[in-house]
Parts: C-alpha cells; structure tokens; sequence
C-alpha cells in the first residue's frame, strides 16, 4: 500500500551538514521525497510537535534539542512508506541499529539521533499537517 510518511533530519544532523547524505539513504531505499523545506522551530513549535510526549522525563530536553538548530522536514512517499523508512533510520538507540541504517551511521546517542519518522498512519497525517500544507505536497 502506498503510504506517506513524515521525516525530520534533526539538528544534530544539519549542525554537520549530513542532509544530503541522509536524503540519498532514504531516496536509495525507494522512498519518493514529495515535500522538503528547511526550517529552525521555535520552542514552542517544538512543544507544539512534542506534546504526546509532555508528561515524559525528557520532554524538555528533547523540545530544547529540536529547537538548537535548523532541521530539515519532508514527506516521503512509497510503498509502506512509514515501515520502510522506520527500518532505514535503525533504532532509536544507535548502538542497538544495524548496520547501514541511519541512526547507526549518523547518530550521536539516544536524543541526538539524527532523524524522526512516523511510527503509524494517523500520526504520519498529523505530523505532516504540522509541517505542510496540501499545496506544498507535490502528488505523484
């Protein structure tokens, strides 16, 4: 089933350059990059984001580290989209990932792991009107 998934390089990434490098994984993994803006969140943009998790130890944390730098948003789009590139990013502990995965190659620890993406189909749509306006989603 064709599906779109949302994915965000963090700050950690951009901060070394590491977009293009990350874009061509996902491309190379048969994903189709139907959206993509560079932007730098506010705080409260990040909390916006994060609010699922807002009751959780590392909230602060994490919606400060969201809003250290500029991060690259996309939707991408495929077959399975939203597993597929769950499997390309690795785990979200990078020293659990696999090899060839993103967090493994690209990941600093458990926060700073250079990427996010979806983990379901309602929250894929809600994470990406977060982002996108329709106009702004190119269809295939």
């Amino acid at each position: 089933m064709t599906q779109q998934t949302l994915s965000i390089i963090k700050p950690d990434a951009t901060q070394r350059n590491l977009q293009g490098a990350i874009l061509k994984m996902i491309q190379d993994a048969g994903l189709k990059i139907t959206a993509m803006k560079m932007i730098h969140l506010s705080k409260k943009q990040a909390e916006g984001f994060y609010a699922v998790h807002s009751d959780k130890p590392f909230f602060d944390s994490l919606t400060d580290f969201m809003c250290s730098g500029p991060v690259v948003v996309s939707v991408l789009e495929g077959q399975d989209a939203i597993s597929k590139y769950r499997e390309v990013m690795g785990a979200t502990n990078p020293a659990n990932a696999d090899e060839g995965t993103i967090r493994k190659a690209f990941a600093l620890d458990i926060e700073k792991n250079s990427v996010h993406g979806s983990d379901a189909p309602e929250t894929a749509a809600t994470e990406i009107a977060y982002f996108f306006n329709q106009l702004e989603i190119v269809r295939s």
